[in-house]
């Protein structure tokens, strides 16, 4: 099934919708406005419309005229980032601090234009349940919605999620089994020494060289610590310390962030980490708090779903528009929805950017950069995949 003519004779109409909903970004569990004009639509054209799961999620169920059968889930996120954006285009953020600069808007779009299409088909058996998820960025909003009862409620037998990708070809997908993005997870550690006058060092236990043996140390876990053909990160990314130039402060703090695709591994980081900060504080005299604090789980892939997405993608676009995903260290927090169902996290390609118009920033179009813009160019194609999924999904017996 290649990309559906009715679906791109409303392209227009979606990409209107889409940077209707980029000029107004709405944060992590704010989405009021979004998940309202997302049901609004939806109730228009005869989807059956449940809201409030997970704060603000919506949920749409799309049932088949030919009877009941299997069931699947799509998800697309809704939530902004604290970004302002660089953009001077017309559909630009009105809203300083608040952008969609990770394509959101898009993906609501996207599933937007292949929700009208199956509800007003519906020459199919069985359920499509199109999950409009909130706060993906930081808030957990899948796993809010899971505690909600998504799938007690709206049971699936598997469920899906797109996600644009700068960077790869225009309409083309890319996706891999197992292992696509990193868990996300946070550490805070508070050395404890004891201030004085910085012209009498003696006189101190001074935080500061200690904090800087701690982040030194750190770096040894992956290179000596953890297996070299598993991947992980550590990476200190504030310290903050001190008021003044003559004064060695009482304590530093570290802050920064961990990621990796296994939890054996996240395992062997959070316990090194805390051997490597008390003990060295200790041997110098000083003593340390910490906290750390496991966010997303890593997002993997189910093979057999995966496999099932790839061949669908390569109906739509072809073969040759078909890559394999080189995973990433950024988090997702699909993740959750991976864990209590089989299914499949996929990208579709945003370009390199010269789908920008006039007024876009000067940065680069990549993921939460000022200066992004989602390509308007692939909302036919996504919801054509979208479409051709279900379908086929649907048709399994």
């Amino acid at each position: 099934m290649p990309i559906l003519e009715a679906i791109a004779q409303r392209a227009a109409q979606f990409g209107a919708i889409r940077r209707d909903l980029h000029a107004h970004p709405e944060l992590c569990f704010e989405e009021t406005r979004t998940a309202g004009r997302v049901a609004e639509l939806l109730r228009e054209w005869g989807v059956a419309v449940h809201e409030g799961l997970g704060r603000t999620g919506v949920v749409g169920v799309i049932d088949g005229s030919l009877g009941p059968g299997r069931s699947v889930g799509l998800r697309a996120d809704m939530d902004a980032l604290p970004i302002t954006e660089k953009n001077t285009f017309a559909h630009a953020s009105r809203h300083a601090g608040r952008m969609h600069a990770c394509g959101h808007d898009g993906h609501t779009a996207m599933l937007l234009a292949a929700a009208e299409h199956l509800a007003r088909t519906r020459d199919f058996a069985g359920r499509v349940v199109c999950i409009f998820q909130p706060a993906e960025e930081g808030g957990g909003g899948a796993r809010d919605m899971i505690k909600d009862g998504l799938f007690a409620r709206f049971p699936v037998d598997a469920v899906f999620g797109l996600h644009n990708w700068p960077g790869i070809p225009a309409g083309h997908f890319a996706l891999r089994s197992g292992p696509v993005m990193a868990s996300s997870n946070e550490f805070r550690i508070v050395v404890r020494g004891k201030g004085s006058h910085a012209a009498m060092p003696h006189l101190a236990q001074d935080p500061i060289p200690v904090a800087c043996q701690i982040v030194q140390a750190f770096q040894t876990i992956i290179s000596r610590n953890a297996n070299p053909q598993e991947a992980g990160v550590v990476s200190v990314t504030m310290i903050h310390a001190g008021e003044a130039t003559n004064v060695v402060p009482d304590s530093v703090t570290l802050e920064g962030t961990v990621r990796t695709f296994s939890d054996a591994l996240l395992d062997l980081i959070e316990l090194r980490m805390r051997e490597l900060a008390t003990h060295t504080a200790a041997a110098f005299g000083a003593h340390c708090d910490i906290a750390f604090v496991r966010n997303y789980p890593p997002t993997v892939n189910h093979a057999a779903e995966t496999e099932f997405a790839r061949r669908v993608a390569a109906d739509v676009v072809g073969e040759a528009a078909v890559h394999v995903f080189e995973p990433s260290m950024g988090a997702e927090d699909f993740a959750y929805m991976l864990q209590e169902r089989p299914g499949a996290y996929l990208a579709i390609g945003n370009g390199e950017g010269t789908h920008r118009g006039a007024g876009h920033g000067a940065g680069p179009c990549t993921l939460h950069n000022a200066s992004y813009d989602f390509n308007d160019g692939i909302i036919a194609t996504g919801a054509s995949f979208w479409v051709a999924l279900a379908l086929r999904w649907l048709q399994q017996a």
